[in-house]
């Protein structure tokens, strides 16, 4: 065993560029795609008025009050050609009492724009009214005096504690994406299985002393070690020099994800049973492991994905219980007991997959 793993080793440390490029695109790829999941979303205002200055310097402040949006002032043309070109999704064209949205498609993003710049108006309505009929010019400092300390106050509290849970939307990305690469690191490392038998060195292992235990165990173990590396590598330079929320139980994270990494060498080995050559492995395992992040949702907030069909295909999969599993951690402070249950589950996945993938690969061998 000890032999085929330092005979893995040795092919990785000859050629360790695949290993980093593999460490630097699970990095990049959690920042590309998951930095700015909680940045503002730029909007783009302008107004096109007689007093278009005054118009827009009064809206900006008042629209400007949820972190989730940033209205920008910008000249009417630009931002019709910031529109047109998909750099903004929506610009907002005010007037003294009234708006238009500017937008070339109906994106999920330019209702949300709606519903707060709608809000903003009324509340401006509202009180423009109020001012009229008590003719007191300093209403609006009352009202905003009055809702400060308003006589019912509306408190949040957790199932399980008083404090709610902090969710973000980019320390799941980071997983999901680390996971992602680390099903391709599992996968090629597992295929040297069928690159061996192809080029006969299979054979001359088998004649030798080395029992077909030790051999399996070689490179399940090598092909486990290296992809829980890429994983223990990512996560501590997002924890400790990137400050990403990744939770105080680092162990407990690790240990998710080795029961993952174990599960997906057998789902990696399974596929290597249905196989021939090295290159039909690459036609189908690239194929396939894309899908499963889509497929468990770990793109998605949790509960987005309903589909009772959709939910079942994920749950023959470890990304979906991984994912569960981690989050309860890092946003719920689970322990050990109470994420026992996907941690079985990825162990069931794996013994069984491991074994029909074992099976196929001696029956197609004999």
């Amino acid at each position: 065993m000890t032999s085929i793993v330092w005979a893995q080793f040795a092919k990785d440390k000859r050629n360790p560029l695949v290993v980093l490029l593999f460490i630097i695109g699970s990095i990049l790829a959690t920042l590309l795609f998951g930095g700015g999941v909680h940045s503002p979303t730029k909007v783009a205002i302008f107004s096109e008025e007689e007093n278009a200055s005054e118009i827009e310097k009064k809206w900006e402040e008042l629209l400007n009050v949820d972190d989730s949006f940033r209205f920008v002032i910008v000249d009417p043309d630009q931002a019709r050609e910031d529109v047109r070109e998909g750099k903004v999704d929506v610009a907002v064209k005010l007037m003294e009492l009234d708006y238009r949205l500017v937008a070339t498609s109906e994106l999920p993003s330019v209702s949300y724009v709606q519903q707060h710049v709608e809000k903003v108006f009324q509340r401006e309505a509202q009180i423009r009214a109020i001012t009229k009929s008590e003719g007191n010019e300093n209403i609006r400092n009352e009202i905003e005096s009055y809702l400060s300390d308003a006589p019912f106050q509306i408190e949040f509290q957790g199932l399980d504690s008083e404090e709610i849970p902090n969710y973000n939307m980019s320390t799941q990305l980071l997983f999901a994406f680390t996971f992602l690469i680390s099903m391709f690191i599992v996968g090629f490392k597992v295929n040297n299985v069928t690159h061996d038998k192809v080029s006969g060195i299979w054979n001359r292992l088998i004649l030798s002393p080395i029992s077909k235990t030790s051999m399996y165990f070689g490179y399940i173990l090598y092909s486990f070690l290296i992809a829980l590396f890429q994983i223990v590598v990512v996560l501590i330079v997002f924890k400790y020099v990137m400050n990403y929320e990744v939770g105080d139980n680092l162990l407990m994270i690790i240990l998710i994800s080795a029961f993952f990494t174990f599960s997906m060498i057998s789902i990696a080995m399974l596929i290597t049973g249905f196989v021939k050559t090295p290159e039909q492995f690459y036609a189908i395992y690239p194929s396939l492991i894309p899908l499963i992040p889509l497929i468990s949702g770990a793109y998605m907030m949790p509960g987005t994905i309903t589909n009772p069909v959709l939910l079942f295909i994920a749950d023959l999969f470890p990304m979906a219980h991984a994912m569960d599993a981690i989050l309860s951690v890092i946003f719920y402070d689970a322990g050990l007991q109470e994420v026992m249950m996907p941690l079985m589950v990825m162990l069931l996945i794996g013994v069984v997959a491991m074994g029909i993938g074992i099976n196929l690969i001696e029956r197609r061998s004999n």
